[in-house]
């Protein structure tokens, strides 16, 4: 059982210690820590507004009515989405001019974990030095909560599914009417969570009429590991082949990450799903790209031939966000599915991702296995290293590093080491107690063979 404090929120597990899982305790805790932030940097007359939303998880309607009678206690007013999706709680605070918000989920975790993912005033993450207060505040306890006529209140609020799909369909680059015309079948994995609900309503919306819908029960119990990787979309790709679909579509439980399936079943490849949203977006407008390390290098070739310029940021959503402002681009995202659209809002955001890749796709003369076809065939082996409470990660990296020292080196995120064409990348993650240990080459093999020859050297200074 774990707790995990990070730039992405605070993590756990359901059940088990306070203080080692996230316990009811812990929930209200952290909630309070992030409900005194912004009384403290709010007038002291100000009636504050939180906007919190959750997935479709088991422990979702437990840690929503802790966060929510938190919040009202401290005598800030919330707007309970209710089952909601992380683009959606994103949008829905800069629209209700609210000073915050809280999404409930773990993202791609198993279904014991649940988070709280906090959000500023703009509906995007809270800053690392923000965080590093909500944690100091926690662990003092220095709370101060309100008198019994100034509780906040608690405003339930169904009415963000469609003003987000209606914000998506008036996107200027949205092509609804090319879509509708295409008469695409399509295939969607929801994983037993709210996008068993928002993807077929974006769907419709868009003109797709025929929409198969697998675990479509929002129970929380996912039928299989919510992660959309290749192994575990097996169903999704047989059933696209059975019924003579167009496509299929994978989401995770809160919806902001995206992948594809091809008309035979064959994986579009999760990597590529930002590489052909930019490549749609950037055929519209010029500008820049931004993804984290640990994606493709096809992103930059794309961006290049398009005329822009592609930049690299530390993994993590907030860390990509902070590079796109920073260098102006036009998208940006994540290699595992996340596509961020600025003048949309600044988060992944699976439901325009999936408006923007059928807008792309309606207007290439072929199928989705065709349009894959236009990119190159690079191969990006994915793979972790789980840790123990007495793994010293630093010394691990230092020792790798001085192994490699003749090779390019960046350090700015864990370790990236380059080999003329290929590269691997090690780092921690923000959500797990696990190293990750990415690579990517021009052959599959290489790339595997990459991997593990870094993750020996791991796990030799490990022992």
């Amino acid at each position: 059982m774990a707790l995990i404090k990070s730039i992405s929120g605070i993590r756990g597990t359901i059940g088990g210690k306070t203080g080692e899982t996230l316990s009811p305790v812990d929930v209200v805790k952290f909630t309070a820590a992030y409900g005194t932030i912004l009384k403290q940097a709010a007038a002291p007359s100000k009636k504050l507004k939180v906007v919190v939303g959750r997935d479709g998880r088991i422990s979702g309607p437990l840690v929503s009515n802790l966060v929510t009678a938190t919040l009202s206690a401290l005598g800030i007013e919330v707007v309970d989405l209710g089952p909601s999706t992380t683009p959606t709680v994103e949008i829905a605070v800069p629209m209700e001019k609210a000073d915050g918000g809280i999404i409930l989920t773990a993202s791609h975790n198993p279904k014991e974990w649940n988070a709280l993912k906090l959000l500023n005033q703009d509906g995007e993450f809270i800053s690392a030095d923000l965080g590093k207060q909500l944690l100091d505040i926690a662990a003092a306890e220095n709370f101060e909560f309100a008198p019994v006529d100034k509780l906040g209140n608690i405003q339930l609020n169904d009415s963000y599914m469609q003003k987000h799909i209606d914000a998506i369909l008036a996107y200027p680059l949205v092509n609804k009417e090319a879509i509708a015309k295409k008469n695409f079948k399509v295939v969607v994995d929801a994983i037993n969570s709210t996008g068993a609900v928002f993807v077929p309503a974006l769907l419709n919306a868009l003109g797709v009429k025929e929409v198969i819908v697998l675990n479509s029960e929002v129970t929380g119990n996912f039928a299989h590991n919510p992660e959309p990787l290749p192994d575990h979309l097996a169903e999704l790709s047989s059933v696209v082949v059975k019924e003579k679909a167009d496509l299929g579509i994978a989401v995770d439980p809160d919806v902001d990450r995206l992948c594809f399936v091809n008309e035979d079943g064959s994986m579009f490849g999760e990597e590529y799903t930002l590489v052909a949203v930019a490549d749609y977006i950037l055929s519209k407008r010029k500008g820049n790209s931004v993804s984290n390390m640990s994606s493709t290098k096809a992103l930059k070739e794309i961006t290049i031939r398009h005329g822009g310029a592609y930049y690299p940021s530390a993994v993590g959503e907030v860390n990509v966000v902070s590079k796109m402002k920073a260098v102006n681009a036009v998208i940006g995202g994540e290699g595992n599915g996340g596509i961020i659209v600025p003048d949309f809002h600044y988060g992944r955001d699976a439901l325009i991702g999936i408006a923007l890749f059928l807008s792309h796709l309606a207007g290439h003369k072929g199928s989705i296995k065709s349009l894959r076809g236009l990119y190159p065939d690079y191969f990006i082996s994915k793979n972790k290293i789980e840790l123990d409470k007495s793994t010293d990660l630093p010394s691990i990296f230092a020792r790798i590093k001085e192994k490699y020292s003749k090779l390019p080196l960046n350090d700015e995120d864990g370790l990236k080491i380059e080999f003329d064409e290929d590269w691997v990348h090690l780092r921690m993650s923000n959500t797990e107690p696990i190293i990750r240990i990415y690579s990517e080459s021009d052959f599959e093999v290489k790339a595997k063979n990459i991997a593990q020859k870094l993750m020996q050297d791991i796990k030799e200074n490990m022992g």
